[in-house]
């Protein structure tokens, strides 16, 4: 595909996750995409990808886009959780599409405000959520959509990953409520995506956390029950004190005529597929083996179908999976999680946050 006919993205911070874009884009792994510039206040982080992806760098959104604003449609926003709202509203405001990480925001209010702005500039606001295009978790989901499931009574995600105290001080601020929040918002925020999006939606959660093992502000461990509005329960197990290495990041769906178990450590491996309908059971074969993703990490492969979804959207050639209202949901209930952290009682969704120190600025 000419360049004409390809979304020109710009990279917003050039952290941890950004090279897994930077890869992605510059590989011509998007068909309809590619690598344009990439930005970051901290020269060395901006020199260093403008010299391994052979783009330019600069220091700021303004002056990447003062200098490639013809060519930039999209810019992809990977800095700090708590400042997703403020620069994905400088993006929206520039007129370019804004291509957000996890999670979107770590306020709702900032999560409204981004999609108040983007509407209010016509240019559209994509949430990463990766995870909803690995292989199993799609075909799981076509199971779903044809009713083979039944009706659905319980749900669980399991984040048993590892990140020590190396990885919190790499940055000041991870761990942080300000700016990150703790295994909930940060590790498994893609895993509440998973559940949500399965379960429907959440009516109370009660949950408890701690800092198991990194000295940090926010949590390292804990667990949430969720009931949801169809009756079925919800459990997510998350922490970042797995020892000596990263275990597993899971969802499980049980109906009353099916359940599924898709595990590996990047929701990656069907380990069950069971269901009462065999037509449901002779999916995996149709699939003809596609469905078991090996990737090397934990991010999986869900990036390269994800962004390539968002060329096509912006194309007007497919619809987006994952856009500004779809990605609050999970918002809304990570926050509510830490909502009963905090107050150490039951919540029921839909509340004003009153007790959650997610996001709050000192």
């Amino acid at each position: 595909m000419s360049q004409k006919n390809s979304i020109g993205f710009g990279i917003m911070g050039c952290g941890r996750i950004a090279k897994r874009h930077a890869d992605i884009l510059h590989s011509g792994e998007v068909t309809a995409g590619h690598l344009v510039a990439v930005c970051d206040p901290q020269g060395d982080r901006a020199k260093t990808f403008s010299d391994t992806y052979e783009t330019p760098g600069f220091l700021s959104l303004s002056e990447m886009l003062a200098a490639h604003g013809d060519d930039i449609q999209a810019v992809s926003i990977l800095t700090e959780s708590g400042n997703h709202a403020d620069h994905a509203v400088e993006v929206a405001r520039a007129g370019k599409h804004v291509i957000v990480e996890k999670p979107m925001a770590l306020t709702l209010q900032d999560a409204d405000r981004m999609i108040e702005e983007c509407d209010k500039a016509g240019v559209k606001l994509f949430v990463v959520k990766q995870n909803r295009y690995n292989l199993p978790v799609q075909l799981a989901r076509k199971a779903f959509e044809a009713g083979y499931f039944g009706k659905i009574i319980s749900g669980s995600v399991r984040v048993r990953w590892r990140r020590d105290q190396y990885y919190y001080d790499q940055d000041d601020w991870r761990g942080t409520w300000e700016m990150d929040g703790g295994v909930f918002a940060n590790q498994a925020s893609h895993h509440v995506d998973l559940l949500q999006w399965f379960m429907g939606n959440p009516v109370s959660v009660y949950a408890k956390s701690r800092a198991a093992l990194a000295d940090i502000e926010c949590d390292d461990t804990g667990a949430a029950l969720i009931e949801f509005e169809n009756g079925a329960t919800g459990i997510v197990e998350a922490t970042t004190a797995a020892r000596p290495l990263n275990l597993e990041g899971s969802l499980s769906i049980l109906g009353e005529k099916g359940t599924v178990v898709i595990g590996g450590f990047a929701v990656n491996e069907i380990q069950t597929w069971a269901f009462e309908d065999e037509a449901a059971m002779k999916m995996i074969e149709a699939d003809g083996g596609k469905h078991n993703d090996n990737p090397k990490d934990v991010y999986g492969f869900g990036h390269q179908r994800y962004l390539n979804n968002v060329a096509d959207a912006i194309l007007g050639e497919k619809a987006s999976l994952v856009d500004g209202l779809e990605g609050r949901k999970s918002l809304e209930l990570v926050s509510a999680i830490y909502e009963s952290i905090e107050s150490g009682k039951e919540v029921q969704l839909r509340y004003r946050q009153h007790h959650s120190r997610l996001g709050r600025r000192s």
